[in-house]
């Protein structure tokens, strides 16, 4: 009696439906892949208009870019750069502080017969959706230089004097004046307005220059677009736009600043529910246990 005898094929011998296997799972892999191809290119336009949509939210309402037109705020801001706006905390409750760099609607024509550019269709698409300014909007940028509640003045061959308080001011144009072209107050700021003023003190029709008009010079903190945070573009000009340090004088304040709750407090207060809902959790579940 023979020993260890096998029965059916020898190992490694083909069958005759092999190449038919094989042919069929070929031709499976290549359907999935062309199956794949195909769900690519269906979803792509799904991805776009997501795209587009949170570029489209976060202009509205995070940041947005805007071209300086001006020389009205070098050295700090050179004609043509891009800066990044922050749109976000002026929803919650953030007004303007002083030493900010502000973009703010025209209160009061203050652009009146400036030249608007015309842009052309594919700048309309991108202004719409943030990743362009947009050329039709007159907007302005300057530092705010007083907030509501406070006295300001400035006397020809002198500073800036902010609640008694001469500002130096690191920032003017070289060579500038604080104000010897058009010398101010004392004046005080209405609540709910700023005073602003350019960098480039003789080359800037900032608030000094619409004393007459409508808002007698204050820009309403309602036209305040936001704070201008960062110098985006170009890359060789990248830089933030701090505080200066002359507005944290002692005495400066004529009252405590109201506090605005910020993204930050609201996130806390948001996280609070979530960690007191885990540990319940938790905590049952080692009783439970």
């Amino acid at each position: 009696m023979a020993v260890g005898a096998r029965s059916g094929r020898d190992e490694g011998e083909e069958r005759p439906d092999d190449d038919a296997v094989k042919r069929e799972a070929e031709e499976e892999d290549g359907g999935t892949e062309a199956h794949a191809h195909r769900s690519f290119w269906k979803e792509l336009p799904l991805l776009v208009g997501i795209a587009l949509l949170l570029a489209l939210l976060i202009k509205t309402f995070l940041v947005q870019a805007f071209s300086i037109p001006s020389d009205s705020m070098q050295n700090t801001l050179q004609r043509g750069d891009r800066v990044l706006v922050d749109k976000l905390t002026p929803w919650f409750g953030s007004e303007p502080e002083r030493g900010e760099v502000v973009v703010f609607h025209d209160p009061a024509d203050w652009l009146s017969g400036e030249a608007t550019p015309e842009p052309n269709l594919a700048q309309q698409i991108l202004s719409k959706i943030g990743l362009m300014p947009d050329a039709s909007e007159k907007d302005l940028i300057k530092r705010t230089i007083a907030i509501g509640g406070d006295t300001v003045e400035c006397k020809k061959g002198g500073p800036v004097v902010v609640n008694g308080k001469a500002l130096d001011e690191p920032y003017i144009f070289p060579g500038n004046t604080a104000c010897d072209d058009a010398p101010f107050g004392p004046i005080t700021v209405p609540k709910g307005k700023i005073w602003v003023m350019g960098d480039h003190r003789q080359n800037s029709q900032d608030s000094r220059y619409h004393m007459q008009d409508s808002t007698q010079g204050f820009v309403p903190v309602s036209k305040v677009v936001g704070r201008a945070v960062v110098v985006a573009w170009p890359i060789t000009r990248w830089s933030t736009l701090p505080v200066p340090d002359t507005f944290d004088q002692p005495g400066i304040d004529k009252q405590p600043a109201a506090t605005a709750v910020g993204p930050a407090a609201l996130g806390l207060v948001g996280a609070v529910p979530l960690v007191m809902w885990r540990r319940r959790r938790l905590t049952n579940g080692r009783t439970a246990g």
